[in-house]
């Protein structure tokens, strides 16, 4: 099967209705990466089929359970998981942060190539980035743990907004050290299409 069948397919498998050429872009995002990923290191995962599963179905995976105008992708590194929801959510403004320069060149590419125009890039510390207006949806993937998320890029997050961190196993451990600041909306465990290994979106907010 061809790489976009493969994604149609896990994208059925994930019941998401995804705009028209959402799609296609997402394939375009994957060689977007592959052909950076030879000088800037982008990510570990190189092969093809890996990336569709490892990295645009993990990412996609969690929006049933997030819905925001405005989403804050902290620590964005290859763009994961704000490009997939920024092609999923045209109706959202999404801005990327990341405080190396490396990446967010790579990242600023992307959202010309992609012709993302609800997306934006930062190239920003996260604890001493002080924008104008807050963020509905703050997320994170693979960046630290969740008392050093929070207290990181909490003060980022709406006072009605959502801190949403993407996990592999259930993170017992990190959940009970959470700053007071914070409380635990919901743990949700995740399926993701093609991968075999425990995924978990941990969503919190302010007390």
């Amino acid at each position: 099967m061809t790489l976009a069948g493969k994604l149609a397919q896990g994208v059925a498998e994930l019941r998401l209705g995804l705009p028209a050429y959402a799609e296609q872009r997402l394939i375009d995002y994957v060689a977007l990466i592959q052909k950076w990923n030879k000088t800037y290191n982008l990510t570990a995962v190189r092969e093809t089929q890996s990336m569709l599963s490892h990295h645009l179905l993990d990412c996609l995976a969690v929006l049933p359970h997030v819905s925001a105008q405005t989403i804050l992708d902290v620590g964005s590194g290859a763009g994961l998981p704000g490009v997939p929801l920024a092609l999923a959510l045209p109706q959202a403004r999404v801005t990327l942060l990341d405080s190396s320069h490396k990446k967010a060149a790579f990242l600023k590419q992307a959202v010309i190539e992609l012709g993302l125009e609800n997306a934006s890039v930062v190239c920003e510390r996260v604890e001493s980035w002080r924008p104008q207006h807050k963020f509905e949806l703050v997320i994170s993937r693979a960046f630290s743990d969740l008392h050093e998320l929070l207290g990181l890029a909490g003060h980022l997050c709406e006072k009605s907004g959502v801190v949403a961190a993407m996990k592999g196993v259930y993170p017992h451990q990190e959940l009970a050290r959470l700053p007071e600041a914070f409380r635990v909306k919901s743990v949700v465990a995740l399926k993701v299409p093609g991968l075999r290994a425990a995924r978990h979106l941990v969503l919190m907010q302010p007390a």
